[in-house]
């Protein structure tokens, strides 16, 4: 470093981290986080002390709140208007601080919008009394003053908090590289574990928290957090609380009567709004917001039925709204060295005590030395009047009666001056017997404050009485009560389903939708240029639809979530992963433990449970090992595995009829067992399995197609097919040998 004239030459990596600190710890001790002996910010404190000063105390006519922003930045915080007038603002608001500090008049914001505050110039505002707790010491020798900005002011450095208010408001603020999150208490609960720590010092956190249950926050929303984590939290200065809305039932209706801390009612409405546009929330009808002045909160939900539980659905609703909050807490916060640092309980007790104690101490300290001050000049005026005649004679033929009286009568400068200044009517013998009376009163107040300041049990016991008379005087009950519940889950996305009929269309292409209802001519439908109709199936909204693919694979998607078929749908390529050059042949809907068969048109097939095909990854799992050129075939549910009779086509014209209890079930697919034996010539020269179905026992029917042509064939003509697994079964009549198809009709 070289000094060139009126200036200074550094290295820059020097100069930036210099700078770099020196912000950082400017952001850190003057803008961010609260004192633990005040418990306020700066821009708090000095916002605080301009009011008083303006003397806006809680008795005071309200003034414009541009007139406190206008002292505030002028004398003590050179920043931005609206930066304070917010802060100011946050002091204010009842749903915001426990205990307000603040009395405002005008629009203040609200629970729903706490940012839709008046501008300053409309607005007006006066300390609340319980701001007295940090000002009623304020001019007793409790505070250093410093200057302000530019030298002009002073401004103290603290106040002089009668209670913890650090705990009492909670602050948050997000510093250089760290940031706080103390959540607002009960001021009796605080009082009470001072008075605790104060009697025994060694108390631990756990004993504190018998006094301390838990944050306490300026709504009726309960806490869920349990108590071993609130213990958990108290010790280590870090953790979450969890807070959940109350609900009661009103005429088969739920009402909303309380939310979590700093949650608004327009946000909930719109989060429930937004489920029920996605038809997440069947069981909902309606739901209105009749908030008022009486009612701040109530929120009203219109179930569709009186048969729907509030207690089964209000879970689901904690789980997906903010309904149920978790808060964070870190108890970071600057202590009496000037450092900040994270807390536990007992320490940010036991320094605001330190910081108490000091603070009562310089109280009776500045007290005693006005009430020594006081006798000695009431000593001196004791000499003056019994000496009343020479005092008088001195004055009255003396040039200097003030060098003469200190000599004459052995008085300090002090009392001369005093005497001096007394005007001739207090010299009535009147007054000399007040001075008498108070200064036997200031001889006792004296001999108090000795006691006081030499005793430290009787300056605990002062601590202990003045807070205790002010919890008395701004305590109240807790509001947030305290409940052990777990922390809600979600419904399962099909529990909130409607369960309502449709019909799954798949297009050639590979394009789906979902149409309302079973009775749907789902070849009718207008499909793309070039596409046409491959395959539908009936289903229901609350299951889920497999797919499975030219090269076996098999993927899955909720009914629900399909596209309406008003438009020509989506293409199921851009829902899942299909492998490249492979296309969707055919699709199931079922309940998972529902039984299927699937074959392919080699003639090879399985039994399984429609829970295999369901797939959560977007690339879907194999399910079946197809030959080449192999074709995957529309499956077909099983009702009665044991009764059930599985009915083959080939394309050659030959039926078969066997028990599906021949067939195997496979959970982990594969090829499967052969359904019906296709020579090899014939396979060669193109026979395939035109179709497969299931037909109950005694009462199945199915459809044949071949080209113009079509048989429908009853129970007693099936038995006619009737053979074992894997055998040639029986030739159809004559014009059925090219059969593409068929269908189970009953």
């Amino acid at each position: 470093m070289t000094l060139q004239g009126n200036y200074e030459q550094i290295a820059l990596k020097d100069y930036a981290e210099r700078a770099y600190l020196d912000y950082s710890m400017y952001v850190v001790l003057d803008r961010a986080l609260p004192f633990v002996g005040d418990g306020l910010k700066p821009v708090q404190r000095r916002i605080v002390y301009a009011m008083s000063d303006l003397g806006l105390g809680a008795t005071a006519k309200p003034r414009k709140s541009a007139l406190t922003v206008g002292e505030v930045l002028g004398k003590y915080h050179p920043h931005g208007d609206s930066a304070c007038y917010e802060a100011m603002v946050l002091m204010t608001q009842p749903f915001s601080y426990r205990y307000p500090l603040i009395t405002g008049q005008g629009n203040f914001g609200s629970a729903d919008d706490p940012k839709s505050f008046a501008a300053m110039r409309y607005t007006e505002a006066k300390l609340t009394p319980i701001a007295e707790l940090l000002l009623q010491e304020l001019g007793q020798g409790t505070v250093d003053f410093t200057p302000n900005y530019d030298g002009t002011q002073q401004e103290p450095s603290w106040l002089p908090a009668r209670v913890p208010h650090v705990l009492l408001n909670g602050s948050t603020g997000i510093a250089v590289g760290m940031a706080t999150d103390i959540p607002p208490h009960n001021l009796r609960e605080i009082v009470s574990a001072c008075i605790r720590l104060l009697d025994d010092p060694e108390a631990s956190i756990a004993d504190l928290c018998e006094h301390v249950l838990g944050p306490d926050y300026p709504t009726t929303a309960e806490i869920i957090t349990p108590r071993a984590d609130l213990v958990a939290m108290y010790t280590t200065g870090t953790g979450s609380v969890r807070a959940r809305a109350t609900y009661v039932r009103e005429d088969g209706n739920i009402v909303i009567t309380a939310l979590p801390y700093q949650v608004s009612p327009s946000k909930i409405i719109e989060q429930l709004a937004a489920q029920m546009r996605a038809k997440k929330l069947p069981m909902i009808e309606d739901l209105r917001d009749e908030s008022d002045h009486e009612n701040p909160i109530r929120l009203v939900l219109v179930p569709r039925s009186n048969r729907i539980d509030a207690d089964e659905i209000m879970p689901h609703l904690f789980a997906t709204t903010d309904l149920e909050k978790s808060f964070r807490v870190n108890l970071n916060m600057i202590g009496l060295d000037g450092r900040p640092q994270v807390k536990n309980l007992k320490q940010i007790l036991s320094e605001w005590l330190r910081f108490r104690t000091d603070t009562v101490t310089r109280r009776l300290q500045h007290r005693l030395a006005k009430v020594e001050r006081r006798l000695h000049l009431l000593e001196g005026l004791r000499i003056a009047y019994l000496n009343l005649d020479e005092v008088i004679r001195i004055i009255r033929t003396e040039e200097d009666p003030k060098a003469v009286l200190m000599a004459r009568f052995g008085l300090s400068e002090e009392q001369t001056d005093y005497i001096l200044e007394t005007r001739l009517r207090q010299l009535a013998r009147l007054e000399e017997m007040k001075i008498n009376g108070e200064r036997d009163a200031l001889e006792e107040e004296r001999a108090r404050l000795n006691v006081l300041l030499n005793s430290k049990a009787r300056l605990k016991t002062l601590i202990k009485d003045e807070l205790r008379e002010d919890a008395k005087a701004f305590g109240d009950e807790r509001r947030s009560p305290l409940v052990a519940r777990a922390v809600a889950q979600a419904l399962d996305e099909s529990a909130l389903v409607a369960s309502e009929p449709v019909t799954i269309v798949l297009s050639e292409k590979g394009w789906v939708r979902a149409a309302k209802g079973h009775d749907i001519d789902a070849a009718g439908l207008s499909y793309r240029e070039g596409d046409a109709y491959l395959a539908s199936v009936k289903g229901r909204t609350t299951q889920n639809v497999a797919f499975i693919d030219s090269t076996g694979r098999s993927y899955s998607a909720p009914a629900h979530t399909l596209p309406s078929a008003r438009g020509n749908g989506e293409p199921l390529s851009g829902r899942f992963g299909l492998p490249a050059g492979a296309r969707i042949d055919a699709l199931a809907a079922a309940d998972p433990a529902t039984r299927l068969v699937l074959a392919s048109d080699l003639g090879y097939g399985f039994v399984t449970r429609f829970e295999n095909l369901l797939a959560n990854k977007k690339a879907g799992k194999q399910l079946m090992n197809l030959d080449d050129k192999a074709r995957v075939l529309a499956p077909a549910l099983v009702a009665d595995s044991a009764r059930d009779r599985i009915v083959v086509a080939t394309t050659a014209g030959h039926l078969l009829m066997f028990s599906v209890a021949e067939l195997p079930e496979l959970d982990n697919g594969g090829k499967g067992n052969k359904l019906v034996e296709i020579p090899k010539p014939k396979l060669s020269a193109g026979e395939r399995v035109a179709g497969i179905a299931v037909v109950a026992e005694g009462k199945g029917e199915v459809t044949i197609y071949a080209g113009q042509r079509k048989l429908v064939l009853r129970w007693a003509d099936l038995v006619e097919y009737g053979g074992g697994r894997a055998t040639r079964g029986n030739l159809l009549p004559r014009g059925l040998q090219r059969v593409e198809r068929l269908e189970t009709t009953a």
